[in-house]
């Protein structure tokens, strides 16, 4: 099985053995989120996360930049045509609903995410980062925390995730403030996992994604779904819930494989069955 090909030009979408590399690809606009890329990513996403041939994603964007924001363009246009939320004076009021929006579909995705910055990351671009379980960063990257700039707050889950990854102090400078880090910065704060030579972005992203593909994906699809839930959990709701689990892999050929190729001194071939 393999994943489908994009419907828009604006997103590309590249499966290459168990990686499926989605780059964002509107690099005139500095990869600017358009309607278009916003509902291709969630369903590609979605699709990726579903394909047992998937064991991680690599997410990055064309050009010199990794993603400046939404279009703000793009979303005026849609609401002088009554289509954004206070657009149209004849539009009935509804709730939100988020949950075929990226950022949540990114959320709840248990395949992993490695996200390659390969320039400025803004607004969206920014949370979008975040998002990822892990963030490789080309040297002359950069993350712009700027949107108290713009009279706007990170709205695609910034305030709850950057806290946890830097600690509230750190995260209340960089919003606050409004400033924009450059990679040693990020490395050193530890918002992201390793910086390395902008030509060497997509080469050790890679390497990282094909380590994680070679490792048993129900272990590492449950590792990650327990990370995610052990944020709202108590430790014994956790523990107990691991334990739920464990009693499933034991129970999978890909246990038996792995005891086999302990014991044979052997790379395991898991099939996630």
């Amino acid at each position: 099985m393999a994943i489908s090909a994009s419907s828009t030009d604006e997103l590309l979408v590249e499966q290459d053995g168990y990686v499926v590399t989605i780059t964002l690809n509107r690099p005139e606009r500095l990869n600017a989120i358009s309607r278009a890329m916003l509902d291709e990513l969630s369903a590609k996403m979605v699709e990726a996360d579903k394909d047992p041939e998937v064991r991680c994603i690599i997410l990055t964007g064309a050009g010199r930049g990794f993603c400046s924001g939404l279009d703000l363009i793009d979303t005026s246009d849609r609401m002088d045509q009554g289509s954004g939320v206070s657009g149209g004076s004849n539009r009935p009021r509804q709730l939100f609903d988020l949950r075929d929006a990226p950022i949540n579909v990114m959320w709840h995705t248990d395949t992993p995410i490695i996200c390659a910055i390969n320039g400025a990351a803004a607004g969206y671009g920014m949370d979008m980062t975040l998002l990822c379980d892990m963030r490789i960063m080309a040297d002359n990257a950069k993350l712009a925390a700027v949107t108290a700039k713009r009279n706007v707050v990170p709205e695609s889950g910034g305030t709850w995730l950057l806290p946890r990854l830097v600690g509230w102090a750190k995260a209340a400078e960089l919003y606050y403030r409004g400033r924009t880090i450059g990679a040693e910065e990020a490395l050193e704060i530890g918002v992201v996992n390793e910086v390395v030579d902008k030509d060497e972005l997509m080469n050790t992203a890679r390497q990282w994604a094909e380590e994680v593909a070679e490792n048993a994906p129900m272990a590492v699809r449950t590792t990650k779904r327990m990370m995610r839930m052990g944020l709202e959990e108590s430790y014994d709701t956790a523990v107990d819930h691991l334990m739920v689990h464990l009693t499933g892999l034991f129970q999978s050929e890909d246990f038996q494989e792995g005891l086999k190729a302990f014991m044979e001194k052997r790379k395991p071939n898991f099939t996630g069955r």
